[in-house]
């Protein structure tokens, strides 16, 4: 039985628009089961035990913005965590992709739902090949936010009839922790794009090169 695993993360609200968080972002990585990651996985539990970050959960976010568990660490520290992610997902045989709105174009919450469903549902149309390619498919997310539940719930129920949902919680899922990277990468990328990319994530990459050529190219070289 052929079977696809899709691990989704999301980052914004659905709040009333913020310039300091203008943008709203569903990522999906997807992986196909028949591509062994069984190396993968146990390199990077392997060095993060020898960072002294055994069974440690990647929270892209926080690492950039020195919060929460990560307030005490100096910016090395957390650089090096980010890096050892990247050369992961590298190296990993998965596909991913990123739907997003720009909040400031949306009047309410029903809209984003509705403009998220759209995007989610073409992408989804373009690729039915490969997602028919599947027995299964088994779709992991955290019900994090409510609108994402319902927005996958509604477009692959109406899409495919081989789907199943699964509750995740982020520390047992690496693939989760790939998607959250991803979905932050992706929402720097926007951001980079438009010139509003605050002083400390540029301080964190060093410069927008940095930035462009070992986190979002390497993310973008991902899609399906």
């Amino acid at each position: 039985m052929k079977e696809l695993s899709i691990f989704i993360d999301e980052s914004g609200d659905f709040g009333e628009y913020d310039y300091r968080s203008p943008y709203y972002l569903i990522s999906l990585v997807f992986h196909d089961q028949d591509n062994d990651i069984t190396d993968d996985l146990s390199k990077l539990n392997e060095r993060f035990a020898y960072m002294g970050l055994e069974n440690f959960c990647v929270h892209a976010g926080p690492i950039i913005r020195m919060e929460n568990e990560h307030k005490n660490n100096d910016i090395e520290e957390r650089k090096k965590i980010l890096k050892t992610m990247m050369a992961f997902i590298r190296h990993l045989n998965i596909k991913s992709h990123t739907v997003y709105i720009e909040k400031k174009h949306i009047s309410d919450e029903v809209e984003a739902v509705g403009q998220l469903s759209k995007q989610l549902s073409r992408f989804m149309r373009e690729h039915l090949d490969f997602f028919y390619s599947f027995d299964l498919i088994k779709v992991y997310y955290d019900n994090g936010q409510v609108q994402v539940s319902k927005i996958i719930s509604s477009v692959f129920n109406a899409l495919l009839d081989n789907v199943e949902f699964r509750k995740v919680m982020p520390a047992d899922y690496r693939l989760f922790q790939v998607a959250d990277v991803i979905c932050t990468i992706k929402y720097l990328e926007l951001k980079r794009t438009n010139k509003i990319l605050s002083k400390q994530e540029l301080n964190f990459f060093s410069d927008e090169r940095t930035l462009l050529k070992n986190y979002i190219k390497p993310v973008n070289d991902k899609e399906l």
